[in-house]
């Protein structure tokens, strides 16, 4: 029996000019972990609060900027981490922490107080949109669904306006890839017009591949089609929210930044629910190939590279070029990576990068000397 036949192409879609295929990288795009989140959900025992709360710190330690922290109206846990953070002050001024929310007003006011007290805050609104949510679970019409995204945005607009701190709007179209693309242009432009952004404060629209069903390309003009189909393109920031049914999240980011995605939602080593989420490090160290530097997620490379008693000359050189810019003779790597060995040796650990340096240093002064 042929069982592949119950299986139908995935819809492809019609672009005038397609252009997201003549570009290049030139900028990382907005990183964002949502492992916290997405990540959790995917754990057969889900992360404590201790341990939501070490996660969070490595996060900032990394150098997000926005990280999604949780679904406080989900469970007692979830809100009871969120109020840690924020009451332990363990939320950096320059970092947004970010929440999901179903369009539910009971959700949305518990979702507001789990984040009481904090600078800045997302809030990431969804509603189904996939006609399969629409037609089986929900029993709406288009026209219904889109009164309930807007009934959230209303709540969502009522709360903030009480809110102490900086609150950002995030609305996705849930199951995005697998709504219809006018819908997904309706609902999404009712939202944007009923939010209302500017320039000065924008919204983020958030277009998930939550289900991987198309190839990268095909994702791709979908992301390129809606950016040219929304209203106020230039008050919204497109972010994309990529899973890994197909294996190829890291691809299909790729290519939806190319298209006009200007926001990435993942998380550390692709960990998620099902195949898991677009892994970040590999999505990053891909941009770095193409001489885009790591920094734009807050780190310094050099911080990542480590030198010990078992590293190589190689390794020594390399750390001299890539962090001081240093090009060191052939002649001297050895006798520098030899040096770098013997103080590991003795004090049995690893070499930062400023002694290395304070070596190469010091054996110049010698040569100099000697002359």
């Amino acid at each position: 029996m042929h069982t592949h036949t119950k299986y139908t192409p995935y819809p492809t879609v019609k672009l005038d000019k397609r252009e997201w295929a003549d570009k290049s990288f030139t900028v990382a795009p907005r990183w964002v972990s949502t492992d916290l989140r997405d990540g959790n959900q995917a754990l057969a025992n889900p992360m404590g609060i201790e341990q939501k709360i070490a996660y969070f710190k490595a996060l900032v330690e990394f150098g997000f900027k926005e990280i999604e922290i949780a679904y406080p109206s989900a469970s007692q846990t979830e809100f009871d981490f969120c109020r840690c953070l924020i009451e332990g002050g363990l939320v950096p001024d320059n970092v947004t922490i970010g929440i999901l929310v179903p369009s539910i007003e009971r959700h949305i006011v518990r979702s507001f107080e789990a984040l009481r007290g904090a600078k800045r805050i997302n809030m990431h609104l969804y509603n189904p949109t996939a006609s399969n949510q629409r037609d089986v679970v929900f029993r709406r019409t288009k026209e219904e669904i889109i009164a309930l995204a807007l009934q959230g945005v209303e709540c969502i607009k009522r709360e903030a306006g009480t809110f102490e701190g900086d609150v950002v709007f995030e609305y996705s179209p849930e199951s995005f890839s697998q709504t219809e693309l006018d819908f997904a242009r309706d609902i999404s432009n009712a939202v944007i017009a009923a939010w209302q952004p500017t320039r000065e404060h924008r919204m983020i629209l958030n277009l998930p591949n939550t289900l991987e069903a198309c190839s990268p390309n095909i994702y791709a003009d979908h992301i390129e089609w809606m950016s040219k189909h929304i209203i106020n393109r230039e008050s919204v920031i497109i972010s994309v929210h990529p899973h890994n049914d197909r294996g190829c999240a890291v691809a299909s980011a790729e290519l939806a930044v190319l298209a006009g995605a200007q926001r990435v939602e993942g998380t550390m080593l692709g960990n998620g629910e099902r195949a898991g989420n677009v892994d970040i490090i590999t999505l990053a160290f891909n941009y770095y190939a193409q001489g885009i530097d790591p920094r734009d997620i807050g780190r310094e490379y050099k911080d990542s590279i480590r030198i010990n008693s078992q590293s190589g000359k190689g390794g020594v050189a390399y750390i001299l070029k890539e962090v001081y810019g240093i090009d060191v003779p052939k002649e001297m790597q050895t006798v520098i990576a030899d040096e770098v060995k013997r103080l590991s040796e003795s004090r049995g650990g690893e070499i930062g990068s400023e002694e290395i340096l304070g070596i190469y240093e010091g054996m110049i002064r010698v040569v100099k000397e000697n002359r």
